[in-house]
């Protein structure tokens, strides 16, 4: 009822051939399709249709896409899922106006979803993350996924998804919606009633400090913890000279974490909010993070994070999706993945996209793709944006 196909060419009819005979003969009732973005988004939708016919296309770019025997992140990928039986298409959801106001853009996409979703629905949401190149901006997945909820209202939702980059340098990205290529988009996708989402998350992200409250903010830029200069304390914390390391330097090595829930629970990963360090600014002594949705008075810990303990959340998160969805009806696994965990950002020595695929019940279909944010409910609640994570997302029949 539902297959995946993954292949690189840099000639969209070539891939878009080689991904049929990936699927088979048939012919879908809807894609869900994901391809670099050195790829042209109108040939390779064209490209998709001479070979499929007219059948409905959601995706969008990616910059990289995984799947059962291969993955890149060059540019050329292209990743496909088939739908095949009434019982397993979503229904498609979308806007166009990110562009005017990203939460006012996610509340009416949210109203729309609770107009048709069934109650506890699976919905996927996918959205362009880049709103320009130049001067750089994005589309804060955060506000896109609050203005979601405060639409769609208080109903129980299992909502995940992610946000579309054409590259890891966040220069771009565009939605197939449908048979036409938009900007400043996004997509829910609503799976009928029969259907449900299994998620873990994982980042490896583990807290090195006490709680701190911010006591000083002003959007994404951190100033105080605690009433302390907050390069000051995380620097500190890492035994690092104040201003000797820069925003790079601090992207791979801390977060600053949001547990959710009872805070003196024991660790879970899937408790957190994680937000990456973008730059510092050791004149202002303040952090800036990559998304904005932290306020005065949030409570935060610093989040130790380096390669080894990513790859081993991986092979725990694997193996603990592997026992959730043992003996059941599993339809498809979505692996939506920070770009950022990519070895040739990472400096990982292994690809943890690899270890996923590798690692998953080879019986479930796969198809991953790299993000720049990914969503999914954070320590049994609402779902959240986060950072730095792989969520990995099993679609089965409802028990």
């Amino acid at each position: 009822m539902i297959r995946a196909a993954n292949v690189k060419s840099s000639n969209p009819a070539v891939a878009a051939r080689s991904c049929r005979e990936g699927v088979g003969s048939d012919t879908p009732l809807m894609l869900l399709a994901f391809c670099g973005g050195k790829h042209d988004p109108d040939a390779v939708l064209a490209a998709l249709t001479a070979e499929f016919g007219p059948v409905p296309i959601y995706g969008g770019s990616a910059a990289g896409v995984i799947g059962r025997d291969s993955f890149g992140y060059g540019g050329f990928e292209m990743g496909i899922v088939g739908f095949y039986d009434p019982s397993v298409v979503p229904q498609a959801v979308m806007t166009e106006a990110l562009l005017g106001g990203v939460r006012a853009a996610g509340h009416a996409l949210g109203q729309a979803v609770g107009g048709i979703a069934s109650p506890d629905a699976a919905v996927m949401l996918l959205f362009d993350s880049v709103a320009s190149r130049a001067p750089p901006r994005l589309h804060f997945a955060s506000s896109v996924v609050e203005g979601f909820h405060d639409g769609f209202g208080t109903t129980p939702l299992q909502l995940f998804g992610g946000g579309l980059l054409t590259d890891m340098n966040l220069t771009g990205g565009w939605v197939f919606a449908g048979r036409r290529v938009l900007k400043h988009a996004a997509i829910a996708l609503v799976f009928p009633p029969g259907i449900e989402v299994e998620t873990v998350i994982m980042h490896g992200c583990r807290p090195i400090s006490s709680f701190m409250e911010i006591t000083r903010i002003d959007g994404a830029d951190v100033f105080e913890l605690d009433d302390q200069p907050a390069l000051g304390v995380i620097e500190r914390m890492l035994g690092l000279p104040l201003g000797q390391t820069r925003g790079q330097d601090l992207s791979l090595e801390v977060t600053l974490g949001q547990k959710q829930g009872d805070r003196y629970t024991p660790y879970h990963e899937g408790d957190y909010v994680n937000r990456l360090i973008l730059r510092a600014n050791a004149e202002a002594g303040s952090v800036t993070l990559f998304e904005p949705d932290f306020a005065l008075g949030t409570v935060v810990q610093i989040m130790s994070r380096d390669n080894s303990l990513m790859l081993d959340s991986v092979r725990r998160g694997v193996a603990a999706m592997n026992g959730a969805v043992a003996g059941e009806d599993n339809l498809l696994a979505l692996y939506i993945d920070c770009a950022g965990r990519a070895s040739a950002r990472s400096g990982a020595p292994v690809e943890e996209a690899e270890l996923v695929a590798q690692g998953l019940d080879p019986s479930i279909p796969l198809l991953g793709f790299y993000s720049g944010v990914e969503v999914a409910p954070v320590g049994g609640g609402i779902s959240r944006s986060l950072d730095w994570t792989g969520v990995l997302a099993v679609l089965r029949r409802r028990r």
